[in-house]
């Protein structure tokens, strides 16, 4: 009897393991079928648009300018988009009489980094890729915020782990996103949104453009400190550090809550990088991370809750999300920028070294005369690269010293200078700003034009 007892006991253990183990592996979803792969292991659907690719590429256009797929075409073929000042179907005219354009702030001296970099930093697309509005994790890719967060974390310039991420097209998008998200919503009176000069005049313009109940433009910050008003009414004071135009790091004045620390150049290749900022609401921007403005992105890191979902639901009303074809490029540079850091292929070095050399190349000419100064910037240590760092700023901010030179912009426009006049800023018209994060051509030629500016006036004896 107890053989036979023993013998249904095994039975039915044999029957449960039997059980178990075939439902674990049957329940267990099959993966997608792939398609076949022609013998050797060629390209199939991708060689087409790889080969395009490399075609345009490999159009030199001189070296003073770039043939793009999208752009326009002469008979199938991709014509030259010269840089600034060369014409001639292959850009290698040079005009005469052009003027220097120093006015935008456009980083195309990190394109020699990435065409040094054309395979790693590729992206092909299927034509079926992301085609729905929202994917299982909303508007967001989790694998680029994962990837964001990693990429602060080994640059050292943000605390982002108590903090929620929100994507824009750019941080001119969330500007006027984190107003509304930081504006009360039952106040008898709307918020005052100030800014110490000089600021970015995009502060000013999209508060007063979108005009919204919540909140008003109230100028600059020095208005403001010696107020007993600031204690009382709802402030929202901008922050911009390092700050455009002048690129100092700066901390608020005003010392109310609701503060939007604006930290688009605050990366290794525009600043020193003291200590990982950490403040409740902080923006940066992808086209000065990387250089790829035309990708329109960037994002906010937020520590309330309730702040971030304002956010959220701001930009689902207002462009129901980024597009996922720009988050897969900016994740595929971020992957690039990791897998480089700390070796020959750094783009904060790379960078660095590129802004570094055109700073001092510019305050070499500038000190020949005492026409023209430019802002102070202090070599600093910066925990990036670990040692004392010499300034690398985005902009030079210039100040005409002569009494009758009023207005700056004016003066170096008259020379063949385009600049950003400091009245955008809210500063004196004694100031203008000048880009040094254009073409390697477009820097030439604004040294050989302040070159000549500088020697009008002799040279200066001390």
């Amino acid at each position: 009897m107890p053989d036979v007892k023993f013998f249904i006991l095994f039975c039915a253990s044999l029957f449960l393991n039997l059980f178990f183990f075939s439902y674990h592996f049957l329940s267990t979803p099959l993966p997608p079928p792939r398609r076949p792969r022609p013998p050797g292991g060629g390209l199939t659907w991708t060689r087409r648009a790889a080969e395009e690719a490399e075609a345009v590429a490999a159009v030199s256009c001189s070296g003073h300018g770039r043939a793009y797929i999208d752009g326009v075409s002469a008979r199938g073929h991709p014509v030259c988009e010269c840089n600034t000042c060369y014409a001639g179907a292959d850009c290698s005219l040079l005009k005469s009489n052009c003027a220097a354009d120093a006015d935008s702030g456009d980083p195309l001296f990190l394109e020699p980094y990435w065409m040094r970099h054309s395979a790693k930093s590729a992206v092909v697309v299927s034509g079926w890729h992301r085609m729905s509005y929202l994917t299982n994790n909303g508007f967001i890719s989790v694998e680029l915020e994962r990837h964001i967060r990693a990429l602060h974390r080994a640059v050292g310039n943000a605390v982002e782990e108590d903090k929620f991420i929100v994507f824009g097209s750019g941080c001119t998008q969330l500007i006027n996103a984190l107003v509304y998200a930081l504006s009360p919503d039952n106040a008898t009176t709307p918020a005052s949104v100030v800014a110490t000069a000089p600021y970015y005049p995009l502060y000013k313009a999209q508060t007063n453009l979108f005009d919204g109940r919540e909140y008003e433009w109230k100028g600059i910050t020095s208005k403001w400190i010696n107020s007993s008003v600031v204690s009382t009414k709802n402030f929202i004071e901008f922050v911009t550090s390092p700050n455009n135009p002048d690129g100092l790091l700066h901390k608020s004045v005003l010392g109310v809550k609701s503060v939007i620390y604006d930290h688009a150049y605050y990366w290794p290749h525009f600043s020193a990088i003291p200590a990982p900022a950490d403040e409740d609401v902080m923006l940066f921007s992808g086209s000065k991370t990387s250089g790829h403005a035309s990708s329109r992105f960037g994002w906010a890191l937020i520590k309330d809750e309730k702040v971030y979902d304002k956010v959220v639901q701001y930009m689902k009303v207002n462009t129901m999300g980024v597009s996922r074809d720009t988050q897969l490029r900016v994740l595929k540079l971020i992957k690039v920028i990791l897998g480089e850091m700390g070796g020959g292929g750094d783009i904060f070095e790379f960078g660095y070294k590129a802004l570094k050399n055109r700073w001092r190349k510019l305050n070499e000419i500038v000190s020949w005369s005492n026409r023209f100064s430019l802002q102070q910037i202090d070599p600093q240590y910066c925990t990036y690269f670990s040692k004392m760092r010499d300034p690398s700023p985005a902009y030079a901010w210039v100040k005409c010293e002569f009494e009758e030179d009023v207005d700056c912009a004016k003066v170096l426009k008259e020379a063949g200078i385009i600049s950003r006049r400091g009245t955008l800023f809210e500063a004196s018209s004694r100031y203008t700003r000048l880009s040094l994060i254009k073409t390697e051509d477009d820097f030439d030629l604004l040294l050989r034009k302040m070159v000549a500016v500088v020697s009008e006036n002799g040279v200066s004896s001390i």
